[in-house]
């Protein structure tokens, strides 16, 4: 296995995740650089760039790896775009060495004395936010395992789907268990009807939308109960055929129509 160069501090966490996929990738396929770029169709400076953390890979340049490893590219694509947007966010300037010219330039920190304080701030912020969903997952884990289990010993029979929300947490599996009462559908994950569901968050009540979503013929995915950005378009396909706001936010509105309304 390939020997890699530690990476950059201060990556975002996604970032960090993706570069590691894709190392795993290249270790898989036993290429070398040269090799690489022969198959890819991108040069071996510019993987260097990539697998080294200086730059980050487009999108095309992500999938060209997952065809070289053999590898499914969905999850690695979602990945990709959380990745982008955490990029976008001002990392890249962290990661690209400086022009000469711009090295006679006084930096922004420089400049700007509490620049480098609100930066520390925003890193800390996101290390509290992975903290806080990673918890989360991990409670949404354990309560799933005792459903599961309850099931079980009441001799159930219940269709799983597996779904696995990141490389570094365990896998989390789901039961869509769908019944109809009072003229409502549910999946035996949550009995809300009102709770608002958007992007990135997680729990039962995600799970039990996406299990609604796929009865209603809009699958998002995984049910892993992660709003994601799967999930999200879904949403957003139901609501237009529905005749609903199409916001991709799960509000009152859109949750009457997943529990009352027939596929269409």
């Amino acid at each position: 296995m390939s020997r890699w160069k530690e990476l950059p501090a201060g990556l975002p966490a996604p970032v960090h995740q993706l570069i590691v996929r894709l190392r795993g990738l290249k270790d898989r396929s036993e290429l070398g650089t040269r090799q690489l770029s022969a198959r890819t169709g991108y040069s071996a400076k510019s993987w260097q760039r990539y697998l080294n953390g200086r730059t980050l890979p487009p999108r095309e340049a992500v999938e060209a790896m997952c065809r070289v490893g053999g590898d499914d590219p969905t999850r690695l694509l979602a990945l990709h775009e959380i990745a982008a947007q955490h990029w976008a966010e001002g990392r890249s300037d962290a990661t690209e060495p400086p022009s000469p010219a711009a090295a006679q330039e006084p930096t922004r920190q420089e400049r700007q004395p509490h620049g480098r304080l609100l930066r520390t701030a925003v890193v800390a912020g996101a290390v509290v936010t992975v903290l806080s969903v990673s918890v989360a997952l991990l409670l949404a884990v354990r309560l799933t395992d005792a459903r599961a289990q309850l099931a079980r010993e009441r001799g159930d029979t219940v269709t799983t789907v597996p779904a696995t929300v990141t490389e570094s947490l365990v896998p989390v599996i789901y039961t869509c268990r769908l019944e109809r009462a009072d003229g409502r559908w549910y999946a035996g994950l949550s009995r809300t009807t009102d709770v608002l569901l958007s992007n990135t968050q997680v729990g039962l009540e995600v799970a039990e939308a996406q299990c609604l979503l796929r009865r209603a013929g809009t699958a998002p995915g995984d049910v892993d109960g992660v709003f994601g950005p799967k999930t999200r378009r879904a949403v957003e396909r139901m609501q237009k055929r529905n005749g609903l706001i199409v916001n991709g936010v799960i509000d009152p509105p859109t949750w009457q129509a997943l529990r009352e309304a027939d596929p269409k």
